[in-house]
């Protein structure tokens, strides 16, 4: 069993939609965000759950697996705290 649902405020957000002749159903525009695919779920009162997912690149699939790594971002990111280092152009070497 997985537990998915992460709310209990369900809206319905379309009414008697039917799947096309290729059995697909098209989602509202307004739940529809670029880069996200969904994951499908069925309970046994054939409810249908979608479960959006994004993909994050492989290289940085090391933060998330690191969970203190990812403890300190998590806190650094609550912070806020900005502190200006000024230009580092200095650093950058002209590859033309």
């Amino acid at each position: 069993m997985v537990t998915i649902i992460r709310e209990s405020d369900l809206q319905r957000v379309a009414e008697s939609v039917k799947p096309d002749a290729k059995n697909r159903v098209h989602l509202p525009k307004v739940l529809v965000e670029k880069g996200v695919t969904y994951h499908i779920y069925s309970t046994s009162t054939g409810q249908i759950v979608l479960d959006p997912q994004v993909t994050i690149p492989a290289s940085e699939l090391w933060l998330f697996e690191n969970k203190d790594a990812l403890a300190l971002v998590d806190r650094g990111m609550l912070e806020e705290q900005v502190i200006n280092r000024g230009s580092f152009a200095k650093y950058v070497k002209d590859a033309s």
